[in-house]
């Protein structure tokens, strides 16, 4: 082998079929933005073959998701664009199987120039959290949810946003959740989901017709936190460019459509004993253990403050609506999707804690990251849960922040939270996320020009 393409005997399985008796064009070397945006650089193979030292700017992480870009008080230099570092992670490497050419992607680990983890990289962010675990001991697995929509392509904004056509000719069903005729008619869709999935390794659970009009749900298989948000994000990359190909688009925005339930990215917990490789949450008798209910607890008590990680929009608040598939408070119990935190049916040794308040607009290593940090101060603390709730859920009192506004105000007083997620990474993301909403506040909607206008 040449020695420029060496490297590739350190990339997983899937990645050395796909290019197997091809030759390879390009790599793709990426991160993820704050958005969950894929961004970075594309080179000829072999030229990434020499693994030359490779940089972008840090500010990437200082903008928002229209582009625009954010002050913070208290770093110093903030826009001489300092670079980062990036160095390849092979393991993650896969294929883009709808490019022109033979092409990898490779997500990349990102330091300053001292090699130190740069602190507003969302895989960074995960990572901090993780090293609270694994300083206990702990082990957390997850496994997420993806709901999305496939919609007809929308390319003027002040237009609503309408299902696609089937392939019966009429627009997709709304309230037919399961139905198997009902993902048929986009099984053009669905076929190159699980083709493109197939070409990147990725093992796909279950897809599902969802309760929206074009609404589809993958779930994926449990596994380590860090390999789960890298799946995902690939996943809606993948997604998308398979929708494209079918005269459609793809969306993981919260609330695309008012009449329509939202999207979730629904995360199942689970906590290992890193020694002896057992769910912590299960104890010798098959019983619940005082973690389980203090891991229920901290989601509970931490959630409102991290709503923001999990709902990043002005938009993901729309989805809280009671009847319309979504929590709208942290109640719990077991068997219940009205709770905001369920308990699913399962064998006592997969015990394990259901976060339904995280939207699919969030980037992945920061909801995961947001969720595990709250289970996890709740198992330090040793915090109590309430009373599982009895019954439908939408008859209890609402504790998850109506707005975005509300949402920051209670992350800027959870200094706990902040700490975990990393104190610049919280402050670069809350000015952002202000910022946005402001941003919001200046756009007047339809809705105020139709029944204000004329009437007040």
């Amino acid at each position: 082998m040449d020695d420029s393409l060496k490297w590739i005997e350190k990339i997983p399985q899937a990645a050395q079929d796909y290019i197997a008796n091809r030759r390879l064009e390009e790599v793709e070397c990426i991160i993820s933005d704050t958005t969950g945006i894929s961004r970075g650089k594309c080179m000829p193979a072999r030229k990434f073959g020499r693994l030359d030292p490779m940089y972008l700017p840090d500010s990437i992480f200082y903008q928002t998701v229209t582009g625009s870009y954010v002050d913070i008080e208290n770093i110093e230099n903030q826009y001489t664009e300092g670079d980062m570092v990036l160095s390849p992670d092979f393991s993650s490497a896969t294929a883009a199987p709808w490019t022109g050419d033979v092409t990898l992607q490779i997500i990349h680990n990102v330091t300053d120039v001292h090699g130190a983890p740069m602190p507003l990289v969302p895989r960074n962010v995960l990572r901090r959290v993780l090293s609270y675990y694994e300083a206990e001991g702990w082990e957390p697995v997850v496994a997420p949810e993806m709901e999305f929509y496939l919609v007809a392509r929308n390319t003027d904004p002040n237009q609503p946003v309408v299902p696609k056509l089937g392939r019966t000719g009429r627009p997709a069903a709304s309230m037919q959740a399961y139905s198997m005729s009902a993902v048929d008619e986009y099984g053009p869709v669905i076929d190159d989901i699980y083709d493109f999935a197939e070409e990147q390794g990725f093992e796909i659970d279950t897809i599902i017709q969802e309760g929206g009009a074009g609404q589809v749900e993958i779930n994926l298989k449990h596994g380590h936190p860090i390999k789960l948000a890298d799946e995902v994000f690939y996943f809606k990359r993948l997604i998308k460019e398979a929708a494209l190909r079918h005269d459609c688009y793809a969306t993981f925005m919260a609330k695309p459509m008012g009449d329509q339930p939202g999207s979730a990215m629904h995360i199942h917990h689970s906590v290992l004993d890193k020694e002896t490789g057992k769910n912590i949450f299960n104890d010798a008798q098959d019983q619940a253990t005082p973690a389980f209910g203090h891991f229920i607890a901290g989601l509970q008590t931490h959630l409102p403050a991290a709503t923001p990680f999990i709902a990043p929009y002005v938009n993901s608040y729309r989805r809280y609506v009671a009847n319309f598939s979504a929590p709208i408070n942290l109640e719990w119990a077991e068997n219940n999707r009205t709770t905001g935190i369920r308990v699913p049916i399962s064998s006592p040794e997969s015990r394990r804690v259901e976060n339904r308040v995280a939207g699919m607009d969030c980037n992945p290593y920061i909801g995961l990251a947001a969720s595990l940090a709250c289970g996890f101060l709740g198992m330090k603390n040793k915090l109590e849960p309430r009373i599982a709730a009895l019954g439908e859920a939408y008859d209890a009192d609402r504790d998850i922040p109506p707005t975005m506004y509300e949402a920051l105000t209670l992350l800027s007083e959870n200094d706990e939270l902040a700490e975990m997620m990393g104190p610049e990474f919280t402050a670069v993301y809350t000015a952002a996320k202000n910022k946005e909403y402001d941003e919001f506040q200046e756009v007047i909607s339809p809705w105020e020009r139709e029944h204000l206008l004329m009437n007040v």
